[in-house]
């Protein structure tokens, strides 16, 4: 069994946004507050992190997580990466906290952490990482199998994961035929959706639910939602019976 935490339903800055005047970010709903995008997976004795944006020490804090055997990355936007550092601890116990993703995220991160990423006059209390370079091959998790999905992000490559029946995509625009298939069959998917107006790089309501029709998964939950959705409460009445918008700390099981 799969247990999904959502530590972050938010884009990427979040919700309430800073300076904004939006209703949304006043809504004394607690599903209106929104971190930036992550969820924690788990089964077994064990638990990974998916994106480790600006928000991830308070996500820790808030949900308690004390270990993680690794984070795996979508791509190398900040509110997807930017909480790096915030591995220190983790790194303590770890010796080196295993990191999945491509190599052109390896890439980019290694330039922006660069302190992460060297042995040479590390510094004692930087976090270390043990990369693991992700292509389209399916990889193992300690125990289980994990797809890596191709999608695209504008003309940005993003990759989603499927886990067993659960399948976690983000920050998609487009995806091709070939990727779509390893989508079918799905309990749960994760999909973004910014908003109802379209989006030069997001899916916005009508393409999320299009592509949902296509893959036919039992459920869907949506994430990456911006103060455009609206009100968490009045936006999920307008969905599907079988679709839902998630919320921070949020928890499901597979």
């Amino acid at each position: 069994m799969l247990k999904v935490i959502f530590l972050g339903t938010g884009t990427s800055q979040g919700i309430p946004v800073v300076a904004s005047t939006n209703p949304v970010c006043f809504s004394e709903d607690k599903k209106d507050k929104r971190l930036r995008v992550s969820i924690a997976i788990e089964w077994d004795n064990y638990r990974y992190i998916i994106d480790c944006g600006p928000d991830f020490r308070y996500q820790m804090l808030r949900e308690n997580i004390t270990h993680i055997d690794g984070i795996l990355f979508t791509h190398e936007h900040a509110d997807h990466t930017a909480g790096m550092d915030d591995l220190r601890p983790f790194s303590f116990k770890l010796g080196r906290v295993p990191i999945y993703t491509p190599k052109r995220v390896i890439d980019d991160l290694t330039k922006r952490f660069e302190y992460i990423f060297s042995d040479k006059n590390k510094y004692p209390g930087a976090p270390s990482v043990h990369i693991h370079e992700v292509d389209k091959k399916p990889f193992l998790l300690k125990n289980l199998s994990v797809t890596p999905i191709e999608a695209n992000h504008a003309d940005i490559q993003v990759w989603g994961y499927r886990f067993q029946d659960f399948a976690y995509l983000t920050d998609v625009k487009t995806i091709s035929s070939e990727e779509k298939e390893k989508l079918k069959g799905l309990k749960v998917l994760v999909l973004n959706c910014l908003r109802e107006k379209p989006h030069f790089s997001h899916l916005n309501v009508q393409e999320a639910l299009e592509l949902i029709s296509e893959l036919k998964p039992e459920k869907t939950y949506f994430t990456h939602i911006s103060i455009d959705m609206g009100f968490h409460a009045e936006a999920e009445k307008k969905l599907p019976e079988n679709v839902f918008l998630a919320y921070d700390g949020l928890q499901i099981t597979i």
